[in-house]
């Protein structure tokens, strides 16, 4: 039976959903590697990629029985676990059968074989690498964005453009695949029409397709996940774009030629095509895994709770009282930010630390100083809302600018030549020496501490009074700051200040679209000390006291440091400024020794300074390695308590947003929250399953089109975190666990956010996050057990263990 290009076009567009998008090095952003399989519990996307990937979803089991031997992972987690199971049929598991279950050996997870890896089978020839290698190569020149030298047909959508490249490429001839040159000649124009008379080829019943799709696509790794991100940014801008259909009809292309030269295959395929075919459902040792990774969760959840009703003497921060605040400090709700809020309110306790998304509000697609670049610096989940760029206005600004971009294309013409075919070995030899006191430098930390400070941006075009007024009540009330103001109220983005690193933008603030805090930063400086703006809010309920002033600044993660733009401060408030640096100087000493104590080779906490300069240096930071929780409350909740750079802090106050419906609350975990969970997933994945999720080993990667690396020499585009963000060397250093999510608000509020969204409440309902409503002393005191429902939270102190 022939099947339909509705059925093909259906499956494909399935397959295609299932695939995580991965953004260009120039703007790395955390995703989340299960983001087509939200809709499915932890034990079904097991059993999904398992086929069509063989790719492990939870660690190995020892990992876990080492947790309950030494009392990590309590009894009542594993009973909780347990009887939260929805698999668990007629013969409920108790904790005895599940240990002995756990115990039992764990085969990997083996996908069906496509063709290229039967042909494999039959021939001694590795198909699957060869494949690897010839798609790679021509989508390395496809894709390009302008690192090679002489560039493919780019113009072209991708099926067209790669029938060229392999109508012209002799080495499947030369491989052993005769007549491939032909058979891509004569496949159809419409790669609609080559899906369809590939499926017919292969004889594909349609139960298969999903499946089958899923694992042709998954087998092109980075390169599927770019062509995603194409889709992905084609649909935010209202359009589509044809290149993850297209390279599935490439992927498919290649396995009728395989069929075609080695008709033996037939039997065994016919059986794949079956076993393709087959219900998914997730089997027994799939779910034990999915139990105790619940069960691992759930202990981090007691630990959690125990943290947080821990009495603590936090100065200043015990309830809103009358006095005025010294400063108040605006960080990313990053988790690396926790440390260095701590560390500050401890530098001085007049200081109060809120915690907020980097963007600040302000989701600008950004055109800096003497670039034709537009940076979107806000979450990737949305469209830019406003525009700006840096320098001023004017026939001197205009030319400065004009200087600058000339300097910029001089730097990269000089570039190029170093890379040229003619040139580059000339260069080598003649040019080489000179840079070798560079590297030493650099190696030695000698080189600049911090990059140049680019001018101040601007809003351009300007927005209209009533714009500018509705855009800071908005970014004022989603901080839950709308009175108490102190007379310094700091702006602190953030970004890594790293050499020689190809993913030194995922180290960047996610929020900002994997670039610096300090554009929004400035920008909502700027805003909120506009006097315009400030009259406009007192008609809206928000008094700016007169000598309160924005002062914007750049946290710089790696070091420690904070740069302050506070050029136009008044005089009136030098004393201020100057304490206010003290103890940003104390808290990044303080910061600094902490992070030093994790850092494999950290030293003393003043070595972390210069590590982002040295450029061998693998491992400048951890990043957001160890994230586990997202907390969205007052700061009176969490001050004081040591959450070990584990935590996303969110200052929130329902109180405030109860009279206008809780829109603050909506967008929190409708975007905040959704930025989190693909943070942690990602890290999650690359931790459970580096091949598959993570992006090898630093020391092996080649950069490739400016898009990604590849691990050696070609081969598929890695993506994900490389395997020394999550690994030390030795041991594991994040540990792999579903975000916890704590908010302080009514439940019925966040009931109905969740029955509005059902993409967010999927990741509740099935398991991907989990979400606790915390009462008004902070206490995680009950839990949301999906289907709208929740239940008396399971997390106080258990001191039993279990012996494995």
């Amino acid at each position: 039976m022939t099947l339909s290009l509705s059925q093909i076009s259906a499956a494909a567009a399935d397959a295609a959903r299932r695939i995580a998008p991965a953004w260009p090095l120039e703007a790395t952003v955390a995703v989340n590697p299960f983001l087509g399989h939200t809709g499915e519990t932890l034990a079904e996307t097991a059993a999904r990629l398992a086929r069509t990937g063989g790719v492990p979803v939870t660690m190995r089991r020892d990992w876990y029985l080492e947790r309950i031997a030494d009392g990590r992972i309590g009894e009542d987690d594993l009973c909780a676990a347990l009887a939260a199971c929805p698999y668990s049929g007629e013969q409920r598991l108790d904790v005895e059968a599940l240990l002995m279950a756990a115990a039992l050996p764990q085969p990997a997870p083996s996908p069906l074989p496509t063709l290229a890896e039967l042909a494999a089978e039959l021939t001694g020839t590795d198909w699957p690498a060869f494949l690897e290698d010839r798609i790679g190569l021509w989508a390395a020149g496809h894709f390009d964005r302008g690192q090679a030298l002489w560039g493919e047909r780019q113009e072209e959508r991708e099926w067209t453009s790669w029938r060229h490249w392999a109508t012209h490429d002799l080495t499947p001839e030369v491989h052993g695949l005769t007549g491939f040159a032909a058979f891509a000649a004569g496949l159809p124009d419409d790669p609609a029409e080559a899906l369809v008379q590939g499926c017919a080829a292969l004889q594909v019943p349609a139960a298969a397709l999903p499946t089958l799709f899923h694992r042709l696509l998954f087998s092109l790794g980075g390169w599927a996940q770019h062509a995603r991100y194409l889709v992905w940014q084609a649909e935010q801008a209202g359009g589509t774009s044809p290149a993850l259909t297209d390279l599935l009809a490439v992927r498919l292309a290649w396995e009728q030629a395989l069929l075609i030269r080695f008709p033996a295959l037939a039997p065994r395929w016919a059986a794949v095509a079956a076993a393709h075919a087959a219900p998914l459902t997730p089997d027994a040792g799939q779910i034990v895994d999915a139990i105790l990774q619940d069960a691992a969760d759930r202990a981090a959840q007691r630990a959690l709770a125990d943290t947080l009703a821990a009495p603590v003497a936090a100065p200043g921060m015990t309830g809103p009282g009358p006095e005025r605040p010294t400063v108040q400090a605006v960080f990313c709700i990053d988790v690396r930010s926790e440390v260095f809020r701590r560390a500050l309110e401890q530098a001085d306790p007049g200081i109060r630390t809120l915690g907020f998304a980097g963007f600040f509000g302000i989701g600008a697609g950004h055109q800096g100083f003497a670039s034709d670049v537009m940076e979107h610096r806000l979450p990737v989940l949305l469209p830019p809302m406003v525009q700006s760029c840096s320098g001023g206005h004017g026939p001197q600004a205009e030319q400065a600018d004009f200087a600058a971009r000339c300097r910029s294309r001089a730097v990269r013409a000089w570039g190029r030549f170093k890379l040229a075919a003619v040139s580059s070995f000339a260069f080598v030899e003649s040019a080489g020496p000179l840079y070798a006191v560079k590297l030493l430098r650099d190696a030695l930390g000698l080189g600049s501490a911090a990059p140049a400070i680019a001018p101040a941006p601007h809003l351009h075009p300007q927005p209209s009074p009533d714009q500018a007024v509705s855009m800071a009540e908005r970014v004022l009330r989603g901080m839950s700051l709308t009175s108490g103001f102190a007379r310094i109220v700091l702006l602190a983005g953030h970004g890594a200040h790293v050499t020689n690193n190809p993913h030194a933008s995922a180290l960047n603030c996610g929020a900002c679209g994997g670039h610096a805090g300090d554009v929004n930063a400035r920008l909502l400086a700027a805003l909120l000390n506009d006097p315009a703006v400030r009259a406009g809010l007192v008609a809206r309920g928000i008094t700016l006291p007169a000598d309160t002033c924005f002062v914007a600044a750049l946290h710089d993660t790696t070091s420690d440091t904070v740069a302050l733009y506070a050029d136009a401060l008044p005089a009136s408030h030098a004393a201020d400024l100057a304490a206010l640096k003290r103890a940003l100087e104390q808290a990044g000493t303080t910061a600094r020794a902490e992070r030093a104590r994790l850092l494999p080779g950290g030293g003393s906490g003043s070595a972390l300074r210069r590590r982002g300069r040295n450029w061998a240096e693998v491992r400048p930071e951890w990043g957001l390695a160890g994230c586990s929780a997202f907390i969205a409350a007052p700061r009176a909740r969490t001050a004081g308590r040591r959450l070990n750079g584990r935590a996303f802090l969110h200052d929130y106050d329902w109180r405030q947003d109860a009279g206008q419906g809780y829109p603050v609350l909506e967008l929190i975990l409708t975007a905040p929250v959704v930025v989190a969970s693909w943070i942690s997933l990602q890290y999650y994945g690359s931790a459970v399953a580096p091949q598959h999720f993570g992006a090898g080993n630093k020391l092996l990667h080649n950069v490739v089109g400016g898009i990604g690396v590849v691990e050696g020499n070609g081969g598929l585009l890695r993506a994900g975190l490389t395997w020394q963000s999550v690994q030390d060397g030795t041991t594991l250093r994040h540990e792999p666990l579903r975000l916890t999510v704590c908010v302080e608000a009514p439940e019925a509020a966040m009931t109905a956010i969740l029955q509005r969204h059902d993409g967010v409440r999927a990741l509740f309902d099935n398991g991907w996050l989990h979400l606790f409503a915390l009462d008004a002393a902070g206490q995680m005191t009950r839990r949301y057990a999906g289907d709208l429902r929740w239940t008396d939270g399971d997390t106080a102190p258990q001191p039993g263990r279990v012996a494995a």
